[in-house]
């Protein structure tokens, strides 16, 4: 068990003044098997914004706030502590076979997990190589954990060279992308291949080392989850399982389900700052 506080802030400052903006905030963390948010809080600048809580269709928090006056910058912090209790490694089992994946009633309960996205759909590269996987594995286990040694070896971690609208072909073309591009090509193949798959959005504490009560640059993270009798995760980004020092936030079928910040502005605009910060401090 490991206890994490994470603080996240992100600030918009505008060239021109706006007149209203309307957001939506996916950045804090959810309760689940694996981990207990202990506490959470979201506050705002400007404090003048009207904020409705939810859950969305995929169960991740969302903090819905306009500003309905004029403002020239735009602060969100989210401050939570969450105890992460993940399986040790090595209990996932071999799970199903192909023909019993294959049964309608297995994949109608993860349906929305079964079709390729604008962001996860392939092209005849990721095509070959995702069916050379199928055709030599014995089962949906073993096929997944080669699509995520695939993806370790060809691509690799390099900001910058991708975006928010990045496919997975395109990405894999490039060899190149950040954790994002990795879960959406995981995602991809998987698909193709007939396992169901999702993307997971979360933090990370980089530095297994530093210790409890230091404070250190952490991570708005993503990876991959997939459906075997049950959801299991891998990192694609560091070749790993998940360990107590991954934070889930949202799940969704892309990055488009849980950004953690989308909206609009009206009446001026233009960002000419943008700041993004994570700290993550293991408390326990």
């Amino acid at each position: 068990m490991t206890r994490l506080k994470i603080d996240h802030i992100t600030r918009y400052d505008y060239n021109d003044t706006v007149s209203k903006s309307y957001n939506e905030a996916r950045m804090t963390p959810i309760s689940d098997d694996e981990q207990v948010v202990l506490e959470a809080e979201l506050t705002l600048s400007p404090g003048t914004a009207t904020v409705s809580n939810y859950r969305d269709y995929w169960g991740s928090r969302v903090a819905a706030f306009d500003i309905q006056g004029r403002h020239k910058h735009l602060e969100i912090h989210s401050t939570s502590t969450v105890e992460v209790h993940r399986r040790a490694s090595g209990d996932e089992p071999d799970g199903l076979t192909w023909e019993e994946l294959a049964v309608p009633e297995v994949l109608d309960a993860v349906s929305d997990h079964v079709p390729q996205t604008a962001l996860t759909r392939l092209g005849p590269d990721l095509d070959a190589a995702a069916d050379e996987i199928r055709a030599s594995a014995a089962n949906p286990a073993e096929a997944a954990t080669a699509v995520f040694a695939k993806i370790a070896g060809h691509m690799q971690y390099v900001p910058g060279v991708t975006g928010v609208h990045t496919d997975a072909e395109a990405a894999w073309r490039e060899g190149k992308g950040v954790c994002q591009d990795l879960a959406h090509v995981g995602i991809g193949m998987l698909r193709h291949i007939g396992i169901p798959a999702r993307y997971v959005s979360g933090y990370l504490h980089p530095d297994y080392e530093a210790g409890i009560g230091r404070t250190v640059p952490g991570e708005s993270h993503a990876w991959v989850e997939w459906w075997n009798d049950g959801w299991w995760a891998y990192d694609p980004t560091n070749h790993t399982k998940l360990t107590d020092f991954h934070v889930t936030v949202g799940r969704g079928r892309d990055y488009t389900d849980v950004p953690p910040l989308k909206g609009m502005v009206t009446g001026g605009g233009g960002t000419s700052a943008l700041l993004v910060k994570v700290e993550v401090t293991q408390t326990a």
